[in-house]
């Protein structure tokens, strides 16, 4: 799911004029307008014959406060499949955090009940982000965790985990906290190539130039900032592939240094 819209639903400082004024962002991450593009998608890593799907979107049939995000009917499933990718294949699932737009395809709804959508998969929830938001009360951060977490978690498919586990040799854990006390990102090393996604340790690639612009969502903003910052500093000129969990098409590029700042090459 792409859109292009004012940014600052999401990143308070992306107004069309701030946008605008990173040329470099278009076409593939801002329009001429200003708008920004973004994406909410899901990755598949395959490893040591295990397939682990990063992060599951929003899901179908639920209902959200957010209206473009209520009761949605789309072909998540079926174009899964399409590309190869049945949901009785998947062995993993991992979860880099628990808001909504990255559980709501753990579960699907059959017969009036909420059901594990990936059967044969463990499904990986981090052990601190359970433990904060299985006991959260607000409904936008509540409502998901009822009907997208807790029902795996009740079905005995979930494992929680350390924000350092590794799942294969090649796929392993690295903690990123701030967005949510317990976010982390993927690490990915395989046949001599490198690879990190990001979850929403950033949500667009203007915060490589601006990593003191927050999430409006970040739950603990002074930490984001920082974990960010040490992020691009740590990745920065490497030869490491970084895929933004929200970043629109071609998604996967490099950050590399420019000026007092940084900016995403595709």
């Amino acid at each position: 799911m792409e859109t292009a819209s004012k940014g600052t639903f999401v990143l308070p400082e992306a107004t069309p004029e701030n946008i605008q004024r990173e040329s470099w962002l278009q076409p593939h991450f801002a329009d001429p307008n200003g708008r920004v593009k973004m994406s909410i998608h899901a990755l598949i890593v395959e490893s040591e014959n295990r397939r682990i799907v990063v992060d599951t979107c929003l899901g179908n049939d639920k209902p959200r406060a957010n209206p473009p995000w209520n009761m949605l009917q789309t072909s998540f499933l079926k174009d899964l499949e399409q590309a190869g990718f049945k949901r009785e294949s998947i062995t993993d699932v991992l979860c880099t955090h628990l808001h909504v737009d990255h559980v709501g395809w753990n579960t699907m709804l059959v017969n009036g009940r909420w059901v594990p959508t990936f059967p044969q998969a463990r499904y990986l929830i981090g052990r601190v982000e359970w433990n904060h938001w299985s006991k959260d009360t607000d409904p936008f951060t509540k409502d998901p965790i009822d009907d997208s977490v807790r029902p795996i978690v009740d079905a005995g498919l979930a494992t929680l985990v350390e924000d350092t586990h590794r799942i294969t040799d090649e796929v392993w854990l690295e903690p990123t906290p701030g967005h949510t006390p317990g976010h982390f990102s993927v690490r990915i090393s395989s046949r001599g190539a490198d690879a990190v996604i990001t979850g929403d340790l950033m949500h667009h690639p203007v915060q490589f130039a601006h990593p003191e612009w927050n999430c409006g969502f970040d739950s603990i903003p002074d930490q984001a900032r920082s974990t960010r910052r040490a992020f691009i500093e740590r990745y920065a000129d490497k030869p490491v592939l970084v895929f933004g969990t929200h970043f629109a098409t071609p998604t996967a590029g490099h950050v590399v240094k420019e000026g007092a700042n940084w900016r995403f090459r595709v």
